[in-house]
């Protein structure tokens, strides 16, 4: 007897069951040999998860233009040098700053310095103006204050209050390092305004924690001395191999020695955990490089041969020596970098994440400072 023609008869399936009802079918399923169309199974394995928890502005980076050199003006009397004041509060005010000339001129200073460097070991020989002297000698004596105050013994892992005992001195000793060694007789007067970014510089004595913030802060510093005409561009490149890798010297001193927290860290999804500027300056002595690619940063060999010699294998083997693990589970974003083709696509890529990731960042620039060298537009 023919089953009614409006009625749907059971088919039967591979896997022995009815496609309809699920129930087990009279017949044995066909063998796999039978289905030439299937492909067979992969015969790999994943080293990590997808990457699902991507920060949620990737868009915004990817859609930001490459940031561009600029050359900065320099200011002429009168001085109306002044306390430098926290203006910045919600996304709206950050939006007020992008679109500011201060902004723009700040962010074209960090593109020179890191084009300044480019194609250049650290020990490369440079200009060492006076200024960049100055500079360094500063910087050499807030070290050795870090071996004079050890830390107290300590149970927990962030946070040696005797950070607040280095802080404690920096703030009694630093304008008078900065007036005896750096500034010229007319600018005496610009302590009240470049001072306070110096201050910041070097993370927060009351949370005892650095980011990314205070880095800022130190390369603000800076383009206030260039504001005033005391660095000039023929000092950039003896500002970023001498004085950058020194200020990075020290800020590492700290965290190591002080415990420093992480100030703002993204966890795993972030670049690192303390700073940025070395990653963009490194990538920049690394492009057209003959051998080295940005994969060779899995190559221990080369990180143990030449991180003294290039700010970014420098940054990739301090995380590999503080961290441990698997190096594409802790740096997850390090590792994605290190696919890139070249090290002009990471300088570019480094350059715009800066913009979008720091220097629009409410919970960062909350803490930046705006005076007469560093507009804020009303």
């Amino acid at each position: 007897m023919e089953p009614p023609k409006d009625r749907h008869t059971p088919e039967k399936s591979s896997s022995g069951c009815c496609t309809n009802c699920g129930g087990p079918t009279i017949s044995e399923p066909s063998p796999l040999a039978s289905l030439p169309e299937m492909s067979p199974p992969p015969n790999y394995r994943p080293i990590r998860a997808p990457a699902i928890n991507l920060p949620h502005n990737s868009q915004a980076i990817i859609l930001s233009p490459v940031p561009h050199a600029e050359q900065v003006p320099v200011v002429s009397p009168p001085y109306q040098f002044q306390p430098p004041v926290k203006r910045i509060h919600s996304p709206d005010d950050i939006r007020r700053f992008q679109e500011s000339p201060s902004f723009k001129n700040f962010l074209g200073f960090v593109v020179s310095l890191s084009e300044s460097i480019r194609g250049h070991k650290i020990s490369d020989p440079c200009d060492v103006s006076p200024t960049v002297a100055a500079i360094v000698s500063i910087l050499e004596t807030l070290l050795q204050w870090i071996d004079e105050i050890p830390p107290v013994q300590m149970s927990s892992r962030y946070g040696n209050i005797s950070f607040r005992s280095w802080h404690e001195r920096l703030a009694e000793r630093g304008e008078s390092l900065i007036l005896e060694l750096l500034l010229p007789d007319e600018f005496k007067g610009s302590t009240i305004e470049i001072v306070p970014y110096f201050f910041d510089s070097f993370g927060n004595s009351s949370r005892i924690d650095y980011g990314t913030g205070h880095e800022t802060n130190f390369a603000a510093w800076l383009y206030c001395l260039a504001r005033m005409g005391i660095v000039k561009e023929d000092d950039y490149h003896g500002v970023v191999a001498r004085v950058f890798v020194k200020y990075l010297e020290l800020m590492r001193k700290l965290q190591m020695v002080y415990c420093l927290e992480p100030a703002g860290s993204h966890g795993v999804w972030g670049l690192d955990d303390y700073h940025f500027l070395p990653f963009i300056f490194g990538s920049s002595q690394l492009i057209d490089h003959k051998y080295m690619k940005p994969k060779s940063i899995h190559n221990d060999d080369i990180l143990e041969n030449f991180s003294s010699e290039y700010m970014y294998l420098s940054c990739i083997a301090f995380v590999k020596k503080v961290k441990k693990g698997l190096f594409a589970e802790h740096s997850p974003l390090l590792d994605d970098i290190s696919g890139v083709p070249n090290w002009k696509k990471v300088n570019s890529g480094l350059l715009k994440m800066y913009k979008v990731d720091v220097l629009e960042k409410v919970p960062i620039m909350q803490h930046f400072l705006f005076g007469w060298l560093i507009k804020w537009e009303e």
